[in-house]
């Protein structure tokens, strides 16, 4: 955060944007499932969505999880979900969502990195750069922050979490959507009450 130095809140929503951010891209190894079968909730019903991810995990295959990542995401033609902003928002891809993104990515100072080749619009890319906002390393005020979310975010995330909890193949990565329809409601009543 410009002219500050990052807090404990703003470092636990960079870890939990960039942990979604990363199931969201791709499927998780073994390691990775080991790890998130070691999270701890609590009662709160964000807390309860870890716990229910971290139960998945310590029963999950690799290999199975692997599957349905492809089912969900990449499919043959394509998976059943398009977790992508222009989806959302105009039902076809590559439209003028993405054209603004682009063009607010560049204002702030953050463009493609080599080797990546999903469209900046992507869920998982957008949960980075707001990764990297709450922990810093793009400066940007809280009002900043909250209006990007505002206009790339908030409008359809809400609505992806939801379709991916009740997608056809979705069962490890159930429990990842409720937790990334949390997030999204509580940095959206953040944002509000912030402004």
């Amino acid at each position: 955060m410009r002219g500050s130095a990052i807090t404990a809140i703003d470092a636990a929503r960079s870890e939990q944007y960039r942990f979604l951010a990363r199931l969201v891209m791709s499927a998780p190894d073994q390691t990775l499932l080991e790890a998130i079968a070691q999270l701890n909730g609590d009662d709160t019903a964000l807390g309860q969505a870890f716990s229910a991810l971290a139960a998945a995990a310590a029963e999950a295959d690799p290999r199975v999880v692997e599957r349905e990542y492809f089912e969900l995401f990449v499919g043959v033609g394509r998976g059943e979900l398009l977790p992508y902003a222009s989806f959302y928002l105009t039902g076809f891809l590559n439209e003028r969502p993405l054209a603004i993104l682009r063009a607010d990515l560049a204002q702030i100072g953050v463009a493609r990195a080599e080797g990546r080749f999903e469209p900046e619009d992507h869920i998982a890319l957008l949960l980075e750069v707001m990764a990297d906002m709450a922990a810093g390393h793009i400066e940007t005020t809280v009002a900043e922050q909250g209006a990007f979310f505002a206009r790339h975010i908030a409008p359809w995330a809400g609505q992806f979490f939801d379709d991916l909890a009740v997608a056809p193949s979705a069962q490890f990565y159930r429990p990842l959507a409720e937790i990334g329809r949390l997030l999204t409601d509580i940095e959206s009543r953040a944002f509000s009450l912030a402004a």
